[in-house]
């Protein structure tokens, strides 16, 4: 257990831990049970400046909140989403949309958007009142577990490649152990916030079914392009539900 979570760490965040952890299929089987965690804590951590900043300057807590974000990540699902748009958006064959999606060069339409999620993310976090700051963590959670269902119930687009790695490690079982623990957590807090959870999920099954025509499957750039897309899903939906109650 505390490989996976090392693993998760190292992989899905840019914490530094320097201890060597195998990537076997145990360990990557375990790191996918801790990823809506991980989401968990790193917006905790990304909440602070909602919780002591907004007061004095709602903007800049904002702003603060989603540099965070991009720091705690080292933007590796954002260059995810913008592989994805740059390859999807071009029009081609699929053949041609992989050699794309594989070109580390930002083209237009990745460029527009990063543009566009990262002005959602600050829009969506500015939005959310201080007191439920919770929206922020919760929102990360839910797009990381978003993430790991389509990991394990989606079939990949090529052969090799870290999507497949993890898709071939049998995650399913701790996807749906790491959901009970994320919606017991969700209970607890408040039972209405179930309902960004479920907006993500209906979100990555979007973004899964625009894969599927365009690339007949999943990557790992498109897995990011789910955890950038769901986080502001979440963010909004979980604005929407602070104004209803």
């Amino acid at each position: 257990m505390m490989d996976g979570l090392i693993l998760a760490l190292q992989f899905f965040t840019r914490i530094p831990i320097k201890k060597e952890v195998s990537f076997q299929e145990g360990n990557i089987r375990t790191s996918l049970f801790f990823l809506p965690l991980i989401g968990l804590a790193m917006g905790m951590l990304a909440a602070v400046p909602l919780i002591f900043i907004s007061g004095q300057s709602k903007p800049i807590s904002a702003l603060l909140s989603v540099l965070m974000i991009a720091i705690l990540t080292g933007g590796l699902h954002l260059d995810g989403l913008a592989d994805t748009f740059d390859g999807f958006l071009s029009g081609r064959g699929r053949d041609r949309v992989m050699e794309i999606m594989k070109d580390s060069t930002l083209g237009a339409f990745g460029a527009v958007a990063l543009i566009f999620i990262i002005v959602s993310k600050l829009v969506a976090v500015h939005e959310l009142p201080a007191e439920y700051w919770v929206g922020i963590p919760l929102s990360l959670a839910n797009a990381r577990l978003a993430a790991g269902y389509v990991i394990a119930t989606k079939k990949n687009a090529r052969e090799g490649g870290l999507g497949a790695l993890f898709k071939s490690s049998g995650v399913g079982k701790s996807v749906l152990l790491s959901g009970f623990v994320l919606i017991g957590i969700i209970l607890f807090i408040k039972p209405i916030f179930l309902i960004p959870l479920l907006g993500s999920f209906i979100v990555g099954e979007m973004i899964s079914v625009w894969s599927y025509r365009k690339i007949d499957g999943m990557t790992g750039d498109v897995y990011g392009a789910v955890i950038e897309i769901c986080e502001v899903a979440s963010l909004i939906l979980f604005w929407g539900v602070t104004i209803w109650i």
